[in-house]
């Protein structure tokens, strides 16, 4: 097998793991990019209940819902309605695709603002839109902003962190995320009482775009990506600023000999990444943000007021819903921040999912006992009330959970070489998976009805024994001797043991 360096049992590099000013800066500065996404996120949802908004650019919607009143679970099934969403994150698929060569070119910091220059663009082309044309190439270029964004800002992070702390401050583009869906819901709630009101709140996407690439500035590049293009110094100088210490040398010198390996090879990282040796690795990437987003999260980020609309809410409280929500995760990251070194990875994702679990099947009983086998009841003002709370201990438990894990997981577990492929084809299956599902799920919910509920729940299952089998626990490790956990595991030592590697 191809390989070559560090042993399986080779001692975990010493480093300085105490957190400085300019690390807590550094990683702030770098997570705010996550302000784009969550606002993206947030907006996206709260704009398709605007009145002005529909009658402009999708009148069939509203046709739809004067007929729709006999079936709860059909009033905003339209296929243009969930293209103006789905089309962003088609654009961050492809975007992803491209961001690891263009991470590994430009580095780490000048992604994150090539990602904000190009987010800003595309909020001014939505905001002003004239036409259906003008509003979906604004939303592919904020899918390209957002894709070299999330590809670039979870690397900084995992890189920049000590190891000690790598969990806490790699959650920080998580809370930054989640700020963004709270703000955009409050935009909504206050832009929804004026005929313009979408115009502002896509307009408004400008703000968080212009501090990330302003924030980029003031930053510098990891150490990791400065050694990867030659900057030697800079990496050097870079290593004293984040560790607060003089003694750097034995982790440059470590990274050095790990980047000289990684060019030694001459292999696309596309192929490298294929290899047996590397097969845990690229499971796991694939699976995390595959799971993620089969918990039923779209449902939540994206459809929460359209949802709250369809069960009786008005629209002004169904914004109103979708900011609790979005209040309650950002509780759950802040609260998972303090706990995520101590307890560690699996222990996050095994209790988050059966709280989830209990959360949708409870939403799935509320709901037909409610509505009926056939979706044609209505819902009580206390049932809309129980449905809010119970998808605010969904949204609790995804917030201390696979919300912020899928951001540390991928970025923590790839060595050097491959590090930005592996980062790219996790945050690529992440966009997939979120364009099918948000371009499918107000159809499901139509036909499926209270089913769709049951049908997230069973995904669930399946990922949380996933997570019990085969996700190794990574808390607390230096990056490059992660690979050592690989090699003790009940399965995946099947495929690494005896492999070296850099």
């Amino acid at each position: 097998m191809a390989g070559g360096g560090l042993k399986a049992d080779a001692p975990e590099m010493d480093v300085e793991s105490k957190i400085t000013l300019s690390v807590v800066i550094t990683c702030i500065v770098a997570a705010s990019s996550g302000l784009i996404f969550g606002y993206d996120l947030g907006i996206s949802g709260g704009v398709t209940t605007m009145m002005p908004f529909l009658e402009k650019f999708f009148p069939e919607v509203l046709e739809k819902a004067a007929k729709a009143e006999s079936n709860t679970y059909c009033v905003y099934d339209s296929q243009m309605l969930t293209l103006f969403t789905s089309s962003l994150y088609l654009a961050g698929l492809v975007a992803s695709l491209i961001a690891s060569r263009i991470t590994s070119t430009l580095g780490r910091r000048n992604t994150i603002m090539l990602g904000g220059i190009i987010f800003l663009v595309g909020s001014a082309i939505t905001g002003g839109a004239q036409n259906i044309t003008m509003l979906i190439i604004g939303r592919i270029l904020l899918g390209f902003g957002i894709g070299f964004t999330n590809q670039a800002s979870p690397l900084y992070l995992s890189e920049i962190a000590p190891p000690k702390w790598r969990g806490a401050l790699g959650t920080g583009f998580n809370f930054f995320m989640q700020v963004g869906v709270v703000a955009a819901g409050f935009i909504n709630f206050v832009a929804a009482k004026h005929p313009w009101g979408w115009r502002i709140s896509l307009g408004l996407a400008v703000v968080p775009a212009a501090l990330i690439t302003i924030g980029a500035l003031i930053i510098y590049d990891t150490p990791n990506s400065l050694v990867e293009r030659g900057k030697i110094d800079e990496a050097r100088k870079a290593l004293h600023e984040i560790r607060g210490s003089d003694n750097v040398e034995p982790e440059l010198e470590e990274l050095v000999k790990q980047s000289q390996y990684a060019k030694s090879l001459k292999q696309e990282p596309f192929l490298t990444i294929l290899e047996r040796q590397y097969r845990p690795h690229l499971v796991i990437a694939v699976a995390i943000p595959l799971f993620q987003q089969l918990t039923g999260i779209n449902m939540v980020a994206f459809y929460a007021p359209n949802l709250f609309v369809s069960i009786g809410f008005g629209h002004e409280a169904a914004l109103l819903g979708n900011i609790i929500l979005g209040l309650v995760n950002i509780v759950s990251v802040i609260v998972f921040s303090t706990i995520v070194d101590r307890v560690g990875r699996r222990v996050l994702f095994i209790i988050g999912g059966i709280q989830m679990l209990i959360s949708q099947i409870a939403v799935a009983i509320v709901m037909a006992t409610a509505t009926g086998v056939h979706g044609t009841g209505s819902i009580s003002k206390g049932n809309g009330t129980l449905l809010l709370v119970l998808m605010c201990f969904y949204s609790a438990g995804f917030g201390w959970s696979w919300g912020p894990l899928l951001w540390i997981i991928p970025s923590e577990i790839f060595p050097l070489k491959i590090r930005t492929t592996g980062q790219s084809i996790a945050i690529s299956v992440q966009f997939i998976t979120i364009f099918v599902l948000s371009q499918t799920f107000l159809t499901m919910l139509c036909h499926l009805k209270y089913g769709a509920f049951l049908f997230h729940s069973a995904w669930i299952v399946v990922m949380t024994l996933f997570i019990i089998l085969l996700l190794p626990e990574t808390k607390g490790l230096h990056l490059d001797s992660i690979y050592d956990i690989w090699c003790k595991h009940w399965y995946w030592r099947y495929y690494v043991k005896g492999t070296l590697i850099p």
